[in-house]
């Protein structure tokens, strides 16, 4: 479920109401900004986060994104970082 930020701050009940059912996502500016869960939701969330340990999540991240770090490697061998030709004054 969607709601924009104003939306949501309209009826705020009927989001609660929506959260209990899975994620609602609130919008602002055209973006998603935020998103509630229900406490059953955000438990599960949390636990999952609890149970990996820092190397265990840092090897999920590299696996899940790993065409997009490899992007970010080749971008850094071409052209170096972004501000190597910054001088200061």
């Amino acid at each position: 479920m969607q709601f924009t930020a104003t939306e949501a701050k309209n009826r705020f009940g009927a989001v609660c109401a929506h959260a209990k059912e899975g994620p609602v996502f609130i919008e602002k500016d055209g973006r998603i900004d935020s998103v509630i869960l229900s406490m059953k939701q955000y438990e599960l969330l949390k636990a999952s986060h609890d149970n990996l340990s820092l190397g265990e999540r840092q090897t999920e991240f590299e696996s899940t994104h790993k065409a997009w770090l490899a992007e970010q490697n080749r971008r850094f061998e071409t052209h170096g970082l972004w501000c190597d030709d910054l001088r200061v004054w």
